[in-house]
């Protein structure tokens, strides 16, 4: 008799991708054979609810996209996890204390050629429980400007533990560094330098071990940021970025998450990677999305079927004792890789999805031609765009995904 296994998704404002998700799970008709049972796959949307913290639940794995800023959800995920032993994709823990701070100190202490970066105290603070008294005590009058010179000109404050672009400002000068201090409030302010000039910026988006390089252009309007763009680096490049987002996401077990980097005389910098909750919607990815929702459905039900093991504690020991060896910080990327490999179980993953998923490609490629995928891009659009741009971003956004399946069918020598 098979055994059903229960994927739950956990989602916030997302329409695209958890449709084309449970879309193409139910056309996979998933009957495999895994450690002497037979699994069958569903999925189900988690409603928010009251809870008995001894009441177990359904689900062998879950698939999270709201808790990093939803308190309810994120304590659910806590107690599925510590209780219940449920995989979750992210580790609500590390994604809570791991601020972009954390992560690039981390990363600096690997060797992770990060730009220089330093610290702001606040501009302002609220006036409750010790602050004022704190700050009159222990507080330093510190110069901005030596700040600025600390971290080179010109530079980007930002705040350290921002996201979406949250209050990041380029700044050139230290009078146009001291009126975007004056405009930070109570915020604590990252100074980091900028990669200037830049010939290349990328986005890795890792899930699971899976990592997909994209052509990233932050001026353009946001439905056009991510590129349609082939061959921008060489075979060292995409090695490369595609090892230091595996190994981040692996670092502080997260298994969604994407890596940003700028290339600068031949070196990549990574200036942002703690985005655990990364662009996944048709509207920004439009080219790229059929491999997120595809990456997604190979990890969740990877993740499932062996009934994964939740990362309660990251374990940062091994990478410390490689970043403290006396080899080159490419040598030591290597290895790194191969604990976030590890990590990940990569190996008995790809066994996995070659054994058992091998017509996915087949059936998202069928899928994301029909009428049915045409209808959810449309209400992605119209949750976004006012009434008379509906149609014209549908058939935009449609029609770069059928972009996609054309190259596709070239890669493989399908007929489309």
């Amino acid at each position: 008799m098979p055994q059903t296994r229960q994927i739950g998704l956990s989602l916030g404002a997302d329409i695209c991708w958890p449709a084309c998700f449970e879309e193409i799970l139910t056309q996979l008709k998933l009957d495999i054979p895994v450690n002497g049972d037979r699994l069958r796959f569903e999925t189900e949307r988690v409603t928010i609810e009251p809870y008995n913290l001894q009441k177990p639940v359904k689900y062998d794995m879950v698939l999270d996209r709201i808790s990093h800023w939803f308190p309810m959800t994120r304590e659910w995920v806590k107690k599925i996890m510590v209780m219940d032993g449920v995989y979750v994709l992210n580790n609500p823990w590390t994604i809570q204390s791991a601020e972009k701070h954390t992560t690039y100190a981390a990363m600096m202490r690997l060797g992770f050629p990060v730009p220089e970066t330093a610290i702001l105290p606040a501009k302002e603070y609220k006036d409750e429980w010790d602050n004022l008294v704190t700050m009159r005590r222990y507080g330093k009058l510190f110069s901005l400007e030596k700040a600025g010179d600390s971290v080179g000109w010109p530079h980007f404050i930002k705040p350290y533990d921002g996201g979406a672009w949250r209050g990041v400002t380029r700044v050139k000068d230290p009078a146009a560094l001291q009126a975007a201090y004056n405009d930070s409030g109570t915020q604590i302010m990252h100074l980091q330098k900028a990669v200037d000039p830049y010939d290349i910026f990328v986005r890795g988006l890792g899930i699971g071990p899976q990592v997909n390089i994209m052509k990233y252009n932050p001026t353009a309007p946001l439905h056009a940021r991510y590129e349609v763009a082939f061959n921008f680096l060489d075979a060292e490049g995409w090695r490369t970025m595609t090892r230091y987002t595996r190994v981040i996401n692996a670092f502080f077990c997260w298994d969604y998450n994407s890596c940003e980097a700028l290339r600068q005389d031949g070196i990549l910098h990574p200036i942002d990677f703690a985005n655990a909750c990364p662009d996944s919607q048709v509207t920004s990815l439009h080219f790229h999305f059929p491999w997120v929702v595809k990456s997604l459905l190979r990890w969740s039900l990877f993740c499932a079927a062996y009934k994964r093991k939740p990362n309660l504690n990251p374990n940062w020991a091994p990478y410390l004792a490689i970043a403290d060896e006396d080899i080159s910080f490419p040598e030591k990327l290597e290895k790194y890789d191969a604990l976030a490999r590890a990590h990940f179980d990569s190996d008995r993953f790809e066994e996995f999805s070659e054994t058992h998923l091998k017509h996915l490609d087949e059936v998202a490629w069928e899928f994301f031609g029909t009428e049915r995928c045409r209808e959810i891009f449309r209400e992605k659009v119209a949750a976004l765009f006012p009434k008379h741009e509906i149609d014209e971003f549908t058939d935009h956004y449609f029609g770069l995904v059928q972009f996609w399946r054309k190259t596709e069918a070239e890669r493989v020598g399908r007929a489309s």
